[in-house]
């Protein structure tokens, strides 16, 4: 039987709301995991299950792969950046005492740092409206960072943990713009896939390189691993391929900005890191910072 016109619109209004815990459990998972497994380990061995996965649903979908040597290259570098980089910065510093709730914060200053070099890399005008965006987002994430950067307790902010976030959300930028500029055209599903790839080149050897063999083989880190790979990354794909076939993306951009907020309270129930009343103003600010700038 054919699905019933509103359920079929109540469903694609449902995606968009999925979105944003599946985003937010990332940076939870990797709160959760940490304590049992080195972090770049662990990155490596998730880019490397997505990366297979993806694969296997790709050939099963019998997906059109790129048919020149740029349409492999781009997204894998994308990737290198988008997913390498970037996610093993983020397990990195949240290993190293970053909470949860600030580390989805970081990440959500990304759409403020496109803008900002979307400028002198891309060529694109910035608008009076989206660099007001983009000073209101950075002065709420001033807020948020300043009380507790280098404190000692629970709740504080280690530097080099923030640092190395700053890092890995500036190489998500990056890739972002590189995406933008090589123009992100082929099959979608193939370019996920790819993108992992491209995670997978980046996440090995810094393993390899840094990282060390400790893991303690307990449910939580077999839970949280099975976690990172089918719901964070390829139920988050497959969830963003939908959104985009169905045309609402908006809808995922605007709930968006509410991933640093669900991923505090979850560290707050789960963890009990702890944000002062400034700082979650200062989250509130953030949040209206990127969406001005991203509405520009």
């Amino acid at each position: 039987m054919p699905t019933p016109p509103g359920d079929s619109n109540r469903a694609a209004s449902a995606l968009p709301v999925l979105f944003v815990p599946i985003w937010a459990t990332g940076f939870i998972s990797a709160r959760a995991v940490i304590p049992h497994a080195d972090p770049l380990g662990f990155t490596a061995v998730r880019f490397t299950g997505v990366a297979l996965l993806l694969a296997l649903i790709a050939m099963a979908s019998r997906v059109r792969w790129p048919g020149t040597r740029a349409g492999w290259r781009d997204p894998i570098v994308a990737g290198f950046l988008m997913q390498g980089i970037y996610l093993a910065g983020v397990f990195w510093a949240v290993s190293r005492g970053l909470p949860a709730g600030i580390a989805a914060l970081v990440g959500s200053l990304q759409p403020l740092l496109t803008a900002l070099l979307a400028g002198p890399l891309l060529g694109e005008r910035v608008s009076g409206r989206r660099a007001f965006g983009i000073l209101l987002g950075f002065a709420g994430a001033g807020l948020v960072l300043a009380p507790k950067l280098g404190a000692t307790d629970a709740s504080g902010i280690p530097p080099t943990a923030l640092a190395v976030s700053l890092v890995a959300v500036l190489a998500l930028t990056l890739g972002t713009l590189w995406q933008k500029r090589t123009g992100g055209g082929g099959d979608l599903l193939a370019n996920a896939t790819l993108q992992f790839v491209g995670g997978m080149a980046c996440a090995i050897p810094l393993a390899l390189a840094f990282g060390h063999a400790t893991i303690d083989p307990v449910a939580p880190l077999w839970l949280g691993l099975a976690w990172a790979i089918l719901v964070n990354s390829v139920a988050g794909i497959l969830l963003l391929l939908a959104l985009i076939r169905r045309g609402a993306v908006a809808g995922v951009a605007a709930l968006f900005f509410l991933v640093p907020p669900v991923a505090a309270l979850l560290g707050y129930l789960l963890f009990g890191e702890v944000l002062t009343l400034v700082q979650g103003a200062g989250m509130a600010v953030a949040a209206l910072g990127v969406a001005v700038a991203s509405r520009a």
